[in-house]
């Protein structure tokens, strides 16, 4: 579901009035959320760790609450981490993560608007990662190409877009209409064109992110999804990620679900319901990630 709610890290590097969300307010949810998926971004760093050897700056483009720059950090212990967002509550979270951690003596952040604020950086990044933030910004061409230019040569951007929506109940689960969650995800896929037409400076772009990367002059292009399996019974972690991420989504539905599946909705997040996903045990978690990868050439 939620594009939105669901980039766990993402570019919060926007305040646009498509969300009217205070982000520093949704931080302990954003963190949770990471820290739920921190499996498949741990699989997802590896990967990126064969490729990119030693970097000496990794750049964390809408990090959020600075879950994914902590496991940088971790991933790449030579590494001097720059964790960029919107949100100063947002980077206080994360350097307060840094500390805790106890990478906080190469853990910098700055704060502004992609792709603006990485003209603060102080020289370029070996590795650039922008989880689900892209999306966020109007021209996404014109963002991947700056975020280019702010690659060291031989330097490696890293998009997390795309993938496929969560899932939490089987098809049929015994109430309402079955296949509620497939109607979920096309009043979303709705919303989400909509948020991205109300963008300032919208412009409509097929979202074909390796032909976006070589247009950007990028080469070497790669791209692989990452998969959260999460069975039932879930975890209360899990059932907390998939009762926000619900939560976040009702408003939106009620445009879009007609008044059964709405019902049905309002029951699954009614904790005083025994069918509400409070208490079932059948509820799970399954969703992928994908992440397109491409290097500046040298």
């Amino acid at each position: 579901m939620a594009h939105h709610h669901h980039d766990h890290e993402r570019g919060h590097g926007s305040h646009h009035g498509h969300t009217d969300i205070d982000w520093a307010e949704m931080g302990p949810t954003l963190e949770a959320s990471a820290e739920l998926f921190a499996s498949l971004y741990e699989r997802a760093l590896g990967w990126l760790a064969q490729e990119v050897t030693e970097p000496g700056l990794i750049v964390d483009a809408g990090s959020g609450p600075g879950v994914v720059s902590c496991l940088f950090a971790e991933t790449f212990p030579g590494a001097r981490i720059v964790a960029v967002d919107g949100s100063d509550g947002l980077l206080e979270r994360a350097r307060a993560r840094a500390e805790r951690q106890g990478v906080a003596d190469r853990f910098a952040t700055i704060t502004g608007e992609l792709p603006g604020a990485l003209g603060e950086l102080d020289y370029p990044a070996d590795l650039l990662w922008a989880s689900r933030s892209l999306h966020h910004l109007g021209d996404q061409r014109a963002a991947l190409a700056a975020f280019a230019q702010r690659l060291a040569p031989g330097g490696t951007l890293a998009l997390m877009e795309g993938g496929l929506p969560l899932r939490f109940l089987p098809r049929d689960f015994g109430i309402g209409r079955p296949g509620l969650q497939a109607r979920i995800d096309a009043v979303e896929a709705e919303w989400f064109t909509r948020m991205r037409t109300e963008l300032p400076g919208h412009v409509a772009e097929a979202e074909n992110w390796p032909a976006l990367l070589a247009a950007a002059g990028l080469q070497h292009m790669r791209t692989h999804s990452f998969l959260l399996d999460l069975p039932a019974p879930a975890s209360d972690r899990a059932r907390a990620y998939v009762v926000a991420s619900l939560s976040h989504m009702r408003d939106k539905l009620a445009e879009g679900l007609d008044a059964e599946d709405l019902a049905t909705v309002d029951r699954l997040l009614d904790p005083d319901d025994e069918a509400s996903l409070h208490h079932r045990p059948d509820m799970f978690v399954l969703e992928a990630h994908t992440v397109h990868t491409a290097v500046r050439p040298a």
